[in-house]
């Protein structure tokens, strides 16, 4: 497991980092090797803010909390964390084992520039994203644990490539591409 912590507004300290590390080996049992963590601790006046992405072979997952003291901080988000991989390892076990391979796609955030005839629209970030295979529940719960606001996926069942997004009253929406008849 390999854990970094970053620190923004505050000392470096070797004890907050050991102990970080020490809550993060809690959630070793649910995750498969390799495991990459990345912890960023941070203080502003008296909220100490302790953010946490953990990745593993197949999963994201990341987590934030915000208290009066780093400590408690830490061990608020990693009860949460624990409690996600939890229920994500339960439903898991409930699925079949899938067979295909995941795909891979790229994001482009697109920002304008000018204004009315004149705007012209440029990319200004890319980002690459593994499509893996899943069902509707698993993406459902994959777009819950990462907190975004879409997941790409491929459906396990049709093997069609379909997009999850969270709408703006809680509930999910489903682009999916018409079925061939």
């Amino acid at each position: 497991m390999q854990v970094t912590v970053t620190f923004r507004h505050m000392e470096s300290s070797d004890a907050v980092r050991d102990y970080a590390a020490e809550k993060t080996r809690r959630v070793e049992k649910y995750l498969t090797e390799p495991i990459d963590v990345h912890w960023t601790l941070s203080v502003e006046k008296i909220r100490h803010a302790a953010d946490v992405t953990i990745t593993a072979n197949s999963i994201t997952i990341r987590g934030e909390e915000q208290t009066e003291d780093m400590y408690s901080a830490i061990d608020l988000v990693m009860n949460k964390l624990e409690k996600q991989m939890r229920k994500y390892k339960e439903k898991i076990k409930s699925h079949k084992p899938r067979s295909t391979s995941p795909v891979s796609a790229r994001l482009n955030v697109i920002e304008g520039e000018g204004e009315g005839e004149n705007f012209q629209p440029r990319i200004i970030r890319t980002e690459n994203y593994s499509i893996k295979p899943m069902s509707l529940e698993e993406a459902v719960m994959q777009i819950d644990l990462l907190n975004n606001n879409f997941l790409v996926f491929t459906d396990i069942k049709s093997d069609n490539i379909n997009v999850l997004y969270r709408r703006k009253d809680g509930n999910y929406g489903l682009i999916e591409p018409p079925s061939a008849k």
